[in-house]
């Protein structure tokens, strides 16, 4: 490999590369109506291609692209806090329910990853840290996850546990964002869902202006809103920080976001304007899903050895049969098929991945606010405490 090409793309070359892959996933779906019939993500399309594409020349030795990951954390915190703006307080009194409920789901779900990765592993002849390294460490916990407990399975006798949770993530990432869409789709059509969807009233995203009266300086005013609750929401995060309190970067900006919503809905003194600022956070997602998606190391996943892609796959076909029986646990409804075809995502990804799988079912068919809130919400404030918790559990049960 001492032959091969170092190509070192900085932060704007990164960003453009990302958005390329996003114009080749919107013009492949559009070419292959299969994947736009089954809901499978623009970002997703395109990305894996270019991962490939840098795959192939990185397996032929001719060359190796490294991405500027600057901007990706700035795009999730943009689409995070656009999130923020839709926790209005009714909106939680028709959501908090399902919000117990998917939080339930989470924990049987960290269960039921972790004692089928180890059972797979022992059916194998594997070492218990290779199976659990296959578990919720990976799969529900994504990258951020694995990068922090790769090298603590190291510590306690597996070799390469790094590279095996971070490879275990890469396709986590990529098959979660391939079977939710197609199974939300499924879910829809098979029990005619549509006519269970609650209807979303648009001044809900025109800050009480209606769509056609909307001028360029509203966007404006969305984005400076956006920025505003990004900046305050440091705030919140030093606090958290000197509280001794983990959470992940955009948490203090969704907070801020969501009292802002409520002041505004209460004291009725300014409007939010929720379409523009769904707009932009629908643009930052998107171009966060490009450049993570296009930075993706396709090869560990070709070096994978046989014995793991058996571990995955079964993690594959547990998830699936868990958001199937998810919606039915959830409702049995167009907000239940949602958010599970998120579960999907957020179950083999991260919640980004989540977002994209619900984005493309409610781009295709009507929105879920509610699958909006209860997702991202147990997403950043409690699925990595309690999947921390559980993998701590089950490394002190396997040493």
């Amino acid at each position: 490999m001492d032959n091969i090409i170092n190509i070192k793309l900085n932060m704007y070359q990164t960003l453009a590369v990302a958005v390329i892959a996003l114009f080749v996933g919107k013009y492949v779906r559009k070419g292959i109506p299969l994947l736009e019939k089954f809901c499978i993500p623009i970002p997703v399309v395109g990305g894996v291609i270019f991962a490939i594409f840098s795959c192939i020349l990185y397996s032929y030795k001719i060359a190796e692209i490294h991405f500027d990951s600057s901007l990706r954390e700035l795009t999730m915190v943009v689409f995070f806090t656009s999130v923020g703006f839709q926790a209005d307080i009714q909106t939680f009194k028709k959501g908090g329910k399902d919000l117990i409920k998917f939080l339930f789901l989470v924990v049987i779900l960290i269960l039921g990853q972790n004692f089928l990765a180890l059972g797979v592993a022992k059916l194998l002849g594997l070492n218990s840290l290779f199976g659990l390294a296959s578990g919720s460490i990976p799969m529900l916990g994504g990258h951020g996850t694995a990068g922090a407990f790769g090298p603590e399975l190291e510590k306690i006798g597996l070799q390469g546990g790094s590279t095996i949770c971070i490879a275990a993530a890469t396709f986590g990432l990529v098959a979660g964002s391939l079977i939710g869409g197609p199974l939300g789709r499924f879910l829809i059509n098979k029990y005619d869902l549509l006519k269970t969807a609650i209807p979303v009233d648009k001044s809900y995203y025109t800050g009480k202006k209606s769509y056609e009266n909307k001028i360029l300086n509203m966007y404006e005013d969305a984005a400076f809103q956006l920025i505003i609750a990004m900046g305050f929401g440091t705030i919140f995060s030093f606090f958290f920080q000197e509280m001794g309190l983990t959470f992940p970067v955009y948490i203090g900006s969704m907070l801020t976001a969501a009292i802002l919503r409520n002041i505004s809905e209460f004291s009725k003194k300014f409007s939010i304007y929720m379409n523009e600022i769904n707009n932009i956070g629908d643009i930052s997602l998107s171009l966060f899903l490009g450049i993570s998606m296009v930075s993706l190391h396709l090869w560990l996943l070709a070096s994978l050895a046989i014995p793991l892609i058996i571990l995955l796959s079964s993690q594959v076909i547990l998830m699936t049969c868990f958001a199937f029986g998810s919606f039915f646990f959830l409702g049995k409804n167009y907000d239940a098929a949602v958010m599970s075809a998120g579960m999907c995502g957020f179950g083999l990804g991260a919640t980004p991945n989540a977002m994209a799988n619900m984005q493309a079912i409610c781009n295709k068919y009507v929105p879920s606010v509610k699958a909006f809130i209860v997702i991202p919400l147990v997403g950043s404030l409690f699925v990595d405490f309690l999947n921390s918790f559980g993998i701590t559990m089950f490394m002190q049960f396997v040493k």
